[in-house]
């Protein structure tokens, strides 16, 4: 049991935590650009979704930071591909191709690159269609965008007051020192991986759930803070349901990123059913807490609670006035 004192402590510790904060730069970005709950594409999505006859064509890109792509080559471009596939996946979609962008300095640097992003695209069946490349710059840098395809939508402007909170997370991995990411996927067999992410859309289709976000960067309780603050809800998580590698300290694994991870949110009647869902597959899943009225995002431990961020004195991704896409 954690105490008040000690709630607070971990509440400081995640608001100040690097990939929360870079969330923030996406409020200033959607401000340059105009866009607002008037727009044709709600802002704030793991994709933007469009529609069109028989569903939504979904878009997501990706772009990876410098530190990591310079350290762990051939894992960045295995990302590449991976994050995008999970963004689609948390949209109930699937995916239909990614293109990349390179630069190296020289082709000796960029190989691991592309060997990496060729080593997913086909544990993920996901072809590579084309991209850029320069091989005259003086850092290595990496983007990859996706194309995928959703009948019915998970969203992030979907979690309603009343509706649980379900973390999915594979635990069948292992950190990939030095840096904050979980690794379950480059020793997993590709069917397996597919099979996986085929969990969310089933779920998007047989409508058990209508609103779900990936755990990125920003954590378990920072993604819950940007699915929140999409829904304009507050949510209450128990810290000590959380789906956790044995041995590895919860404040660590608060600011992890997980190649497989997803947050739900869930109507309390088909809980059971989601739970069902992730579990037949050996993924780790677990009813974390509950989304509420007011704006809070708290985390919860023995009876005591501390919050993490109040939406309404001020926002994570200026998301907060979105309107539904569906």
């Amino acid at each position: 049991m954690a105490s008040t004192a000690t709630l607070d402590q971990l509440a400081t510790t995640l608001r100040a935590a690097r990939g929360l904060k870079a969330k923030r730069d996406i409020a200033a970005v959607t401000a340059r650009l105009g866009l607002s709950p008037h727009s044709a594409i709600s802002v704030g999505d793991d994709c933007a979704a469009i529609a069109d006859a028989d569903g939504y064509l979904l878009l997501a890109i990706e772009g990876f930071m410098n530190e990591f792509v310079a350290g762990d080559k051939w894992f960045a471009g295995w990302c590449g591909v991976m994050v995008n596939v999970s963004d689609v996946a948390a949209m109930g979609g699937r995916p239909l191709a990614v293109v990349d962008a390179v630069w190296a300095a020289g082709d000796s640097d960029a190989e691991p690159i592309i060997a990496g992003m060729r080593a997913a695209s086909e544990a993920y069946c996901v072809p590579v269609v084309g991209g850029h490349t320069n091989f005259t710059t003086d850092r290595t840098q990496l983007s990859v965008a996706i194309l995928g395809r959703a009948r019915r939508l998970l969203t992030s402007f979907d979690a309603r007051p009343g509706d649980r909170l379900v973390a999915a997370i594979d635990l069948r991995g292992r950190y990939r020192q030095p840096f904050a990411n979980w690794e379950a996927v480059t020793a997993a067999p590709h069917a397996r991986l597919r099979g996986d992410l085929e969990v969310l859309p089933t779920i998007a289709e047989a409508s058990l759930a209508f609103a779900a976000k990936d755990i990125s960067q920003g954590g378990i309780v920072g993604t819950t803070i940007m699915l929140a603050e999409c829904s304009r809800v507050g949510t209450t998580i128990e810290l000590e349901v959380i789906p956790r590698p044995d041995g590895v300290p919860l404040e660590r694994w608060l600011q992890t990123f997980p190649s497989y991870g997803y947050l739900l949110a869930v109507p309390p009647a088909n809980v059971s059913a989601v739970l069902a869902q992730f579990a037949a597959r050996g993924i780790a899943v677990a009813d974390i807490g509950e989304f509420t009225s007011d704006a809070r995002i708290r985390i919860a431990d023995g009876g005591k609670s501390a919050t993490v961020w109040d939406l309404s004195l001020a926002p994570l991704i200026g998301c907060r006035t979105g309107e539904p896409i569906a």
